[in-house]
């Protein structure tokens, strides 16, 4: 706008107001503003910027032909502090390095680390007097750009950043930005709508016509400027009709075709070269325009005309409507033209991906070249973690590609970029593509195989179980496609395709290498076909052999995406003997290796069975920190499975803490994702949820009718390990029902499952299950039985407390009331620890009929700390210094130190030391 003054916008002034105040006050916050093209989103931040001292401001402008080049607008953005690299924790500053090509990434990179880096990036750019972030078009913003400032402005805390993004306002700019803050740019008012065209026109209209003016235009700044400037004096004074219509011709952007028409030819090629450039480089648009033959000083007419700003670093049209009406009077075969010229002067530079770009914009027709060109740049993408940019250079290099097998690989390898890169729907359609041209039977079971993966984690488990078994009729010697058919049948609950899926890896006519982690998979499939279908001779011993070959924790937890699998692999195995303590233990260390390797792709999905170990551990605080941070990954990544999985562990730890109404949500939200998926063993556990909630709070029937239906749930609807899971509190619901019938049952069920297990916890949970049915002698005997099995185990502490509730229980009704006080007495304490509310309340009413006033204890420090603060401070009590925090939970080292200073207070501790006894007792 004229002067630099900005029309109107007093409420939006306001906000920008408000967002640098809350930056110079070290806090993160965001602001997108969305509306119509020339409503003064761009006004807007250039008065942010301009505002923001003493803050510092970083600058970046999507462009149109830069869309599919990764990482470009993070390039622009990150430049002029790319000096503060170094100071990221290792993996973040590997993975940003890698992506704005200032170092040959290590390895492929997942793009959550480019993202956590990018995060940490800004902070650390800020950490003196804040930093404002001003993103124009943000709906020309390339994919891996996106992604990454997305993940930050989600996580801008207390890093005084703020980020402020400019949009056009289209579905797609609606779903991407969906949740976040946003203020809608409507045209001006009638009021300022006058006094923006009284700055502009020549002479100050008369108020009626500028409310014609204002009403034709609907306010819109641009169009009131461009229409201002093309009416006479005596038009705007109202001494001669106005124009009807107004000269807007079919839109704003006829505005410039007089303009544009009136310009010499070479000055026309030259601002063709720049809208199709994308970036404004002057030495690239000059040099591609003198090869059109536009003559050394063509670009001045359209400076002296407003059309663009020249500087030594770059040439910028006024407004994005000019670079689309420039392109828009272009004819195609001009605009061939200069792709060729930039081509050729992009790759005498050395630019092999833009160059690609604008070569595949020349071809008509198949051109194995191109494609080749494309296919490079999509792997260069793709190694710095531009995952959805590298599909969309796949998909185009597929379209040029001549030969019908190459095509289908690059379709293939497009769909799982697209898959990596977060974008479903169209890795679907790229997939879909690859089959039909598919030939290779190797590429056919890849196809397959993929199709399948894609299912499992955001689809129809059952049909991804499908897929699989069809896939490994037709490879039968492929023992992953077998491992990953194990893997849908374990999310179904389908025991009998477990089964003969066991039978199959057995029945593999290449056996793998002894020791061999495909052995380590072929004895975990067969042992727990075996099992499954009532051969326990056999399948014991094979998941024995399975888990004697998983390495100890002697690493401290650091590994791979291998490692991880494993470990995941090996709790299955515990669960089906019965050992949920061992299980417990390798999903906590699969989740640790997870972290520590920077496996952020696969970190939604191991976190589920983190989450879960830390629950069975007792541990329910950490267990929903965890699970809150897999939800957030895995809605972020597009995994719908995952997310369930971790609603329904949200749920049942909201259950034992009596939180009614958050277990509800939980369980609904979870449920509504596995019901149609098919999902069993995630609708199993939020079904479970629900039960236990019933049983806390004292329901006992709905309890009991809710935990028994689990038992009978079929394939999709239920899961074997649920039904042993639940066991001990199904038979407390069906006693205290009054159903002794069905709770024997259970105690039966439980020692059929048990008869091979091995660990003290699984032998507790049997004696505990048998006390229920027994005598009050025998009860007592039972119960202190189980307590004796738990003693040295420190992850048990829930389960020692209900088995010490039931103990004080049966001692009160024996008239043994001093001795049922003591057990009494812990079980309140720890649940109490444990903020498990209905059952501290029901041992302290116990407590109080043995005679004993039981005042509630003085609340656990460790309630009073956030999900994200327990994370932290438990990851620094194992060791981690505040980078290594950072890089492992996706945070900016400012971001841990913050959470660190509120912690302590809270703990009521000074220090790291202190801070290690407490979180590790």
């Amino acid at each position: 706008m004229p002067g630099g003054r900005l029309a109107g916008r007093a409420a939006e002034r306001a906000m920008v107001a408000e967002l640098l105040d809350g930056v110079r006050s070290g806090a993160g916050r965001v602001l997108v503003l969305r509306g119509e093209p020339g409503v003064g989103k761009s006004a807007l931040l250039r008065h942010a910027a301009e505002c923001a001292a003493p803050a510092k401001v970083l600058r970046a402008t999507g462009a149109e032909p830069e869309t599919g080049l990764a990482f470009a607008v993070l390039h622009q953005l990150l430049r002029p502090v790319a000096g503060l690299i170094d100071a990221l924790p290792g993996p973040q500053r590997d993975a940003v390095r890698g992506a704005l090509g200032l170092a040959t990434p290590p390895a492929a990179q997942d793009r959550f680390l480019v993202a956590a880096g990018v995060l940490s990036l800004l902070a650390e750019a800020g950490r003196q007097h804040g930093l404002l972030c001003v993103i124009d078009d943000f709906h020309w913003v390339d994919r891996a750009s996106a992604d990454a400032l997305l993940f930050a402005a989600r996580r801008l805390d207390t890093d005084g950043v703020g980020l402020l993004i400019a949009a056009r306002d289209t579905p797609d700019t609606r779903y991407a930005l969906r949740d976040l803050p946003e203020r809608r740019l409507t045209g001006l008012d009638v009021a300022d709508a006058a006094a923006a065209l009284a700055d502009w026109a020549a002479v100050e209209p008369s108020p009626r016509v500028a409310a014609l003016i204002a009403e034709a235009t609907g306010g819109n700044p641009l169009a009131l400027q461009e229409t201002a400037e093309l009416l006479t004096a005596d038009q705007l004074t109202g001494h001669e009709p106005l124009p009807d219509p107004l000269p807007l011709g079919e839109g704003v952007t006829a505005v410039y075709g007089g303009q544009l028409a009136a310009l010499p030819a070479g000055t026309r090629r030259v601002l063709l070269v720049t809208a199709l450039d994308g970036r404004g480089d002057p030495r690239v648009v000059l040099a591609a325009a003198a090869r059109l033959g536009a003559p050394e000083r063509a670009l001045e007419p359209a400076e002296a005309a407003g059309l663009v700003v020249a500087g030594p670093a770059s040439i910028t049209f006024r407004h994005p409507l000019i670079r689309s009406a420039v392109h828009a009077a272009a004819s195609p075969a001009d605009r061939r033209a200069a792709h060729e010229a930039l081509a050729a002067v992009l790759g005498a530079a050395g630019d092999a991906d833009r160059r690609a770009g604008h070569l595949a914009a020349v071809a008509i027709g198949p051109d194995e070249e191109i494609a080749a060109d494309l296919a490079a740049a999509a792997d260069r993408a793709r190694a710095r973690g531009g995952y959805a940019d590298a599909a969309d250079a796949l998909t185009r290099a597929a379209q040029l590609t001549p030969d019908p097998a190459a095509r289908a690989r690059r379709l293939t390898d497009a769909a799982v970029a697209a898959w990596l890169g977060g974008r479903p729907g169209q890795a679907h359609s790229a997939l879909a593509a690859a089959g039909e041209t598919a030939e290779d039977p190797g590429l056919l079971a890849e196809l397959a195989q993929l199709r399948g993966r894609f299912a499992l984690n955001s689809g129809d488990a059952a049909e991804a179980l499908r897929i699989f078994l069809a896939a490994a009729d037709q490879a039968p010697d492929r023992l992953q496609l077998l491992a990953d058919a194990a893997e849908a049948a374990s999310y179904v609950g389908d025991s009998d395709a477990t089964v003969r899926i066991g039978r199959r890896a057995e029945a593999l006519s290449e056996l793998p290498p002894p020791g061999s982690a495909d052995a380590f998979v072929r004895d975990v499939l067969a042992g727990s076909g075996a099992l499954q279908g009532g051969d326990p001779e056999r399948g014991v011993p094979l998941l024995r052999r399975a888990l004697a070959a998983v390495p100890d924790d002697a690493g401290g937890g650091a590994g791979d995406a291998g490692e991880a699998a494993t470990l995941l692999w090996a709790g299955a195995a515990a669960s089906l003997l019965g050992e949920g303590d061992a299980a417990a233990a390798y999903g906590a260390r699969a989740g640790a290796v997870a972290r520590v390797s920077g496996m952020a792709g696969t970190l939604p999905v191991v976190l589920e069975n983190a989450a879960t170990a830390e629950r069975m551990n007792s541990r329910f605080a950490l267990s929903t920190a965890l699970s809150t941070e897999g939800l957030a990954l895995a809605r972020e990544a597009g995994i719908s499975n995952s997310a369930a999985a971790h609603l329904a562990n949200l749920a049942v730890c909201a259950a034992v803490r009596g939180e009614e109404d958050v277990c509800h949500t939980h369980a609904r939200q979870a449920l509504a994702i596995a019901i149609p998926h098919r999902l069993g063993l995630r609708v199993g556990v939020a079904s479970y949820a629900l039960g236990v909630l019933d049983l806390g709070l004292g329901r006992f029937a709905q309890a009991h009718e809710r935990l028994a239906a689990l038992v009978d749930a079929g394939p999709g609807a239920g899961h074997p390990v649920v039904v042993w899971g639940s066991v001990a509190d199904r038979v407390e619901a069906a006693v205290a029902a009054g159903d002794e019938a069905a709770a024997r049952t259970a105690v039966a069920f439980l020692e059929r499952w048990s008869a091979h297990a091995a660990s003290a916890r699984s032998q507790a949970l049997l004696a505990r299950c048998r006390a229920l049915v027994a005598e009050d002698d025998k009860a007592v005997s039972l119960l202190y039985e189980a307590l004796g099995h738990l003693a040295a185990d420190s992850g048990a502490a829930y389960d020692q407390a209900r088995t010490a509730l039931l103990l004080g229980e049966r001692l009160r009704r024996a008239r043994r009331v001093g001795e049922a006080r003591g057990h009494l007495r812990q079980a309140m304490e720890v649940f109490q620890r444990l903020a498990a509310e209905p059952w501290e309340r029901r041992a302290r009413g116990e407590l109080r009929a043995a005679g004993e006033s039981a005042d509630r204890p003085a609340p656990d420090a460790l309630a009073a700390l956030t999900p994200q603060e327990l994370r932290i401070a438990r990851l620094v009590a194992q060791g981690a210094a505040n980078r290594e925090v950072a890089a492992q939970l996706f945070l900016s080292p400012r971001t841990v130190e913050y959470h660190l200073y509120k912690v302590y207070p809270k703990l009521g501790i000074s220090s790291r030391a202190e801070l290690t006894r407490l979180l590790l007792q």
